[in-house]
């Protein structure tokens, strides 16, 4: 299918950012095809067999010879790799190379989940993530994702930025990517050339400065704040470190990066001095259009220190003590360093290691999910959930049922599968050693518990 033309206000700006020359270059590349990138899950096993080549700012990123039918793939579906935009995996050289102390992370408009699960993979066991997003819709899918993932180191929020006000310097990195204009999607999706306009950029910077003006203060004292879009233009990008820099303290930081890697530092000039800002260009990376920063706060600014609430009171959710969670986890077959609340019967398991800010966390947001969710008790056993059989967490106590490929398919589309005599009660299903979900063989028939919602339709 034929592209849009590029409208020509884009055009001139363009060329009044990178010159006349460099910008031919740069719109003959925007017709070029698009390559398809993948960052395997560090904690779970995949296999992928058409990697073209590893991408160098990311440990686990790798871009593929073609883009496969990831909806027929069964370790797409159990949470091995993620399906993201190479030069967005650029977060993950941001982190690795500031060494940002893992602590309490917050993703503030973190749908679909892409750069949640790259952020959940460097906290690992070591830190906690809020991976919020303010549409409801998105949300659910946002959830989907990071239960995939299956770290269980993430809380999912549905909330206006404005709700985060109360959580100021509570925060050691906050990520704000922002909704943009798009113009770094203009080679992989021709619409937004037709969505974009002049207008629609300075809507687009107006929202931005909203979220920001709420952000800014969440990050604590040494905290780090990283500003991201998938577009050029300065009045979303430069501008908006500009906004920050003259709202709040920050000071400036700076990435070494590899010159042979294609992307451009900016330097930004602000009210506090020279600031620093990334942008990749399609015709200089593999990836699509993308700018970052990162903004460092002072040691003496302000910092959240939560205490823990000798009595935990919430709506909906209710806290089970200390004693009788360490019992419940060593008897499920963890390491005795579970943390248990209840909703509506079913068990969510955290770490303990930050219970006074995921307190904190549950009583200011509208939680969507948190932890992972084990399922309902029955006398010493679990009725387990699915959540549980996508997760990390051991599943010890629980036969497993290696399928071939085309067996997990017929189980991810919840079809009649045809399975050899197996014994009566739950059985974990995997593939390649990878966990999907349960089944139980109730003598005169299998049940399978794979969640509706997600199961493969064609």
């Amino acid at each position: 299918m034929a592209k849009t033309e590029l409208p020509k206000d884009f055009q001139k700006q363009m060329s009044e950012l990178l010159g006349a020359e460099e910008f031919e270059i740069f719109s003959k590349a925007l017709e070029k095809p698009v390559k398809t990138s993948i960052r395997k899950n560090p904690y779970k096993k995949s296999e992928l067999s058409s990697i073209e080549e590893r991408i160098p700012w990311s440990e686990n990123g790798f871009i593929l010879r073609e883009r496969p039918k990831f909806s027929q793939d069964p370790l797409w579906h159990a949470g091995t790799f993620y399906v993201q935009e190479s030069s967005s995996m650029f977060i993950d050289w941001v982190l690795r190379s500031l060494k940002i102390p893992k602590g309490i992370f917050l993703d503030m408009s973190a749908a679909p989940g892409g750069k949640s699960t790259l952020l959940s993979s460097y906290l690992g066991d070591e830190g906690l993530l809020v991976s919020n997003e303010v549409i409801q819709s998105r949300a659910q899918t946002l959830k989907e994702n990071i239960i995939k993932w299956g770290l269980g180191n993430t809380v999912v929020t549905n909330n206006d930025p404005e709700h985060f006000d109360d959580l100021e310097g509570l925060f050691d990195c906050v990520l704000v990517d922002a909704p943009c204009s798009g113009e770094g999607m203009f080679r992989k999706d021709p619409n937004a050339r037709n969505e974009w306009s002049l207008d629609n950029v300075s809507l687009c910077a107006a929202r931005q400065s909203r979220i920001l003006d709420h952000c800014g203060a969440l990050v604590k004292g040494g905290g780090y704040l990283i500003y991201s879009t998938c577009t050029f233009n300065e009045k979303e990008n430069e501008d908006m470190i500009r906004f920050l820099v003259d709202e709040f303290a920050f000071e400036p930081v700076r990435i070494r990066f590899e010159k042979e890697w294609g992307m451009k530092e900016s330097e930004i000039e602000t009210s506090e001095g020279t600031f620093f800002g990334y942008r990749f260009y399609p015709h200089r990376v593999p990836g699509e259009g993308f700018f970052i920063a990162i903004l460092r706060r002072p040691q003496d600014s302000f910092s959240l220190n939560p205490k823990r609430s000798k009595d935990f009171k919430h709506p909906f959710l209710k806290e089970i003590r200390d004693t009788d969670s360490e019992k419940l986890d060593l008897d499920s077959g963890f390491d005795g360093n579970g943390k248990f609340y209840t909703l509506n019967d079913s068990y969510f398991r955290v770490l303990r290691n930050f219970i006074p800010e995921l307190e904190v966390i549950l009583r200011s947001l509208n939680v969507r999910y948190f932890g992972v969710e084990l399922g309902k008790r029955k006398g010493e056993g679990w009725i387990p959930s699915p959540e549980w059989a996508l997760s990390t967490l051991p599943k010890k106590n629980f036969s497993r049922l290696e399928l071939s490929r085309n067996q997990a398919l017929d189980f991810l589309g919840k079809k009649e599968m045809n399975l050899p005599e197996i014994p009566l009660g739950w059985h974990l299903i995997t593939y390649l050693g990878n966990s999907l979900g349960w089944i139980k063989n109730l003598g005169n028939r299998i049940n399978n518990y794979y969640p509706k919602d997600w199961r493969i339709r064609k």
